[in-house]
């Protein structure tokens, strides 16, 4: 027998698995915004070189005749955003009159700024322009870099301490750094605190959905899978309306990070896995735990008859494999599974290097970032829709090597459209991060299922490959490319092929665990 046969003895996907997984995934929608916060708090406005100091006066009442006369234009006609002219050139302030060789210099006395869209910025408080724009960059991959660790710290200490305690220390974490970011005024403390906050994204993540599994009957994984997905969604579509009515940046990151002392408070009332208690010995908690959601679920008479040889004869055979230890290694020890797991983290990187490449820098497609993050988010509905069908009736395997194979076909066929055409480009670029999403969400259930309790901490290894990915884009060489198209070459072909390989290739494994997924 097991474990999941004594959940569809007390009551299956009731009343507790329900509001348990909406507990858990509250929390998750708001994880979202601090994901793709920097869209919005670290948006360049449209900016230009601040004058001389001894040329100020000379300015007179016109601000455009005296910015046509210090600030040289670009190829497309606008004021350059790094480079000044080291003298007030007045005679291009004559019709149909252009200067050659004129001295410029860079902005030796600051940049004027566009505030029109977004009052305030990081980029704006801290200049993180022209030369220092790199520094905009090290901001993001310094908070996946903390998603990258804390898959690991958090990951061991679900095994050691149980899936609870790691959570709940996550959002308290989350609410004190994500408040401390928006007081403390200095880059570096920035930076530091969204290590942090990136750290506790692992925690939060890596915990959930532990726990909706392993107190969801197997029948109801994959709607508890895609309900996590549409919780992304959810929290695209906050993040797009909050930032649209707070455009303070120190304001907004409060306004989304002080919710999650109240999913702190609430988190002392979730009950810890049973199946984790059971397999660490602790199986008069486990019944404890059991008969309450009995209780919740309307069967308190089988609750009343559970005894802790009748709950641990349910899981007796996960006890012949469990070990007195756990280790990394754990991961590689046999073929099989040494398979699944270098499968999957060739696959979760694939999937997050293109998902965070389009998502993660939306004013690269030249439309208001706004409707551009909305657009982002509803187009995960449909698409994930389509996941959960193609989930029950194709398999876990199958879906998510058909989302990344179209995901990668979208991404090239945008690098073909004309750069003009920004609206079908970004239509292009929202159904390829629609695919992502989709193939996300099914990656995140597969990996839980694939590894049995004992070892489900050693899924943060594959599911720390994401930040990986991520952390190292925006120091890729297309990054920073002068033709929108470029950025995405290494999200389309390696992705596509890589994805579906590394898919294909888990078809190969022959644990008893695995032939029901398909």
């Amino acid at each position: 027998m097991a474990f999941t046969d004594l959940l569809d003895a007390l009551g299956g996907v009731g009343r507790f698995q329900l509001v348990y997984t909406a507990l858990l995934l509250l929390p998750c929608s708001l994880l979202a915004c601090h994901n793709f916060l920097q869209n919005f708090t670290a948006a360049v406005p449209r900016h230009h070189c601040q004058g001389a100091a001894a040329h100020t006066a000379a300015a007179g009442n016109s601000s455009r005749a005296w910015l046509r006369a210090t600030i040289p234009l670009d190829e497309l006609g606008v004021p350059e955003p790094c480079r000044r002219f080291m003298e007030p050139q007045w005679a291009l302030l004559s019709p149909n009159t252009s200067v050659h060789g004129a001295a410029t210099e860079s902005c030796k006395d600051g940049w004027v700024y566009d505030h029109s869209v977004f009052p305030s910025t990081i980029v704006m408080e801290w200049d993180l322009v022209c030369e220092a724009r790199t520094l905009r960059d090290l901001a993001q991959s310094i908070y996946m870099a903390g998603v990258l660790v804390g898959a690991a710290v958090f990951g061991i200490l679900a095994d050691r301490l149980g899936r609870k305690a790691p959570l709940v220390w996550s959002y308290l974490q989350l609410a004190v750094t994500g408040a401390a970011t928006a007081y403390f005024g200095s880059f570096s403390a920035y930076c530091v605190f969204r290590f942090l906050m990136g750290m506790t994204f692992s925690g939060i993540i890596l915990n959930s959905l532990s726990l909706v599994v392993e107190w969801m009957p197997t029948r109801g994984r994959t709607v508890a899978g895609v309900l996590l997905g549409f919780s992304f969604t959810l929290g695209q579509l906050i993040l797009a309306g909050a930032a649209y009515l707070i455009r303070p940046w120190r304001w907004l990151q409060f306004a989304v990070s002080v919710p999650f002392l109240i999913f702190f408070l609430y988190s002392w009332w979730l009950p810890e896995s049973s199946r984790w208690l059971l397999l660490h010995g602790k199986s008069q908690l486990a019944v404890q735990n059991l008969r309450k959601v009995a209780a919740m679920n309307g069967r308190q008479e089988e609750g009343v008859r559970l005894t802790q040889e009748v709950v641990s004869s349910y899981i007796q055979s996960e006890f012949t494999s469990i070990r007195t230890s756990n280790s990394l290694l754990d991961l590689f020890r046999t073929p099989a599974i040494r398979k699944v797991t270098c499968c999957l983290m060739v696959v979760w990187f694939s999937n997050s290097l293109a998902y965070y490449g389009l998502a993660m820098d939306l004013q690269k497609f030249g439309l208001s970032v706004y409707l551009v993050q909305v657009l982002f988010g509803v187009i995960d509905i449909p698409a994930m829709l389509v996941a959960t069908a193609t989930m029950i009736y194709v398999g876990r395997r199958a879906t998510v090597a058909s989302f990344l194979i179209l995901a990668g076909l979208m991404v090239i066929s945008n690098m073909l459209v004309p750069e003009d055409l920004q609206a079908l480009r970004t239509a292009q670029a929202a159904l390829g991060k629609g695919c992502l999403a989709s193939s996300f969400i099914c990656i995140y259930l597969f990996t839980g299922e694939l590894y049995p309790t004992e070892i489900r901490w050693g899924w943060a290894l594959p599911r720390s490959t994401p930040a990986l990915g991520a952390w190292q884009l925006p120091w890729s060489p297309w990054s920073g490319s002068s033709v929108p198209s470029c950025h995405l070459w290494p999200l389309g072909p390696p992705q596509s092929w890589l994805g579906w390989l590394s898919s294909s290739w888990l078809r190969l494994a022959t644990h008893p665990w695995w032939r029901p997924l398909r």
